[in-house]
């Protein structure tokens, strides 16, 4: 398995172009680049850091930061706090990184654009969605806000972020399945397509139980049930809609859509980790290990992992979530490598 990873993980450090045409202002495939994608790119990069203790991959992290700063950081939004997420983890205490990064978690705090009851508007290069919540948006920025109020000591912090797990749970929820909705606009008070989207879906999956770690006794008992509970709401619809291959379609709902590997990857990560950490029933335990397979058996000879959607916008239509483009990304090759180092510690 660990030369699996190593495969994945060296052809996400050199993927630098593919046949897509590139939608954002900043490449999302590029890893010399600071968007949100790369910052997913280093999260799995780190957490397999955490398992082998390769320095090499440390390494190749800390010469990212020092040559991304020396670049300049790009306009602060949800999206690009992504890469602060593994910077808080390995800092060193440098001045320079913790300047950094308080100045964007204040940022955050006191003057990023507010929806409605104080949500965190989903704002990404170029575009700021000042009446909108994304479910990206949690793991994004939410994650990041949480290690910086750990680390400085920002009680006020810490309670941003379980406000935004409340108001974003709030309205994304679909109660009807338990799963959750792309996004919300408080212009119209609507979920545009209803969209169940995957890799949205799985934002929430990873990000609830890694959440729940970072705050560790911060996080008061009724408030860690609560995440608890909609986690395992989340997962008992996922185990009904899993396809007999073991991944799920982008629309989770709709088997005419096409299996999504990133989504996937994600949904493993989260079920088990959910039931290592004791937050899920062990009944889940099948549906996870056939997760794991369903990654395994997308990884090509070159590490590549396939059937990934590029970078997905909030829609009315549902048919547009059906049709976006299939490339190697990012965040693809790291949501696998998080799903495969969980499936290496379920028996710890």
């Amino acid at each position: 398995m660990q030369k699996i990873m190593e495969k994945v993980i060296d052809k996400m450090l050199y993927i630098e172009k593919t046949e897509v045409e590139e939608k954002c202002p900043i490449s999302i495939i590029d890893i010399n680049k600071w968007e949100w994608a790369q910052g997913v790119g280093l999260y799995g990069l780190y957490r397999y850091y955490e398992v082998s203790g390769n320095e090499k991959y440390l390494d190749f992290m800390k010469q990212w930061y020092k040559n991304r700063i020396a670049e300049d950081l790009p306009e602060k939004s949800v999206n690009t706090c992504s890469p602060l997420l593994v910077l808080t983890y390995i800092h060193e205490n440098k001045k320079e990184y913790l300047d950094i990064m308080y100045e964007w978690a204040k940022w955050l705090v006191e003057e990023h654009p507010r929806t409605e009851e104080g949500g965190i508007a989903h704002t990404g290069s170029g575009f700021v969605q000042d009446k909108e919540l994304w479910d990206d948006t949690l793991f994004m920025c939410v994650l990041f806000l949480a290690r910086a109020g750990v680390i400085f000591n920002k009680p006020e912090w810490l309670d941003e972020t379980k406000k935004q797990f409340l108001i974003h749970i709030k309205y994304l929820t679909d109660r009807k399945t338990g799963l959750m909705f792309h996004g919300w606009s408080f212009d119209g008070r609507h979920n545009f397509g209803k969209a169940l989207w995957g890799r949205g879906n799985c934002w929430i999956t990873v990000g609830i139980p890694d959440y729940i770690d970072i705050m560790g006794d911060k996080l008061e008992p009724f408030m860690k049930d609560f995440l608890i509970s909609t986690f395992s709401m989340q997962v008992e619809a996922l185990a009904k809609y899993q396809d007999e291959s073991g991944a799920w379609h982008t629309l989770i709902d709709d088997n005419t859509s096409y299996i999504e590997i990133s989504a996937t990857s994600g949904f493993g990560y989260g079920i088990l980790k959910g039931i290592r950490k004791g937050y899920l029933d062990r009944k889940y335990q099948n549906c996870a290990n056939k997760a794991l397979q369903a990654v395994t058996a997308n990884i090509a000879e070159d590490g590549t992992v396939l059937n990934v959607s590029y970078g997905t916008g909030l829609k009315f239509d549902l048919n547009y979530y059906k049709t976006v483009e299939i490339s190697p990304m990012t965040y693809g090759q790291a949501l696998a490598v998080l799903c495969i180092c969980e499936g290496m510690k379920k028996g710890e």
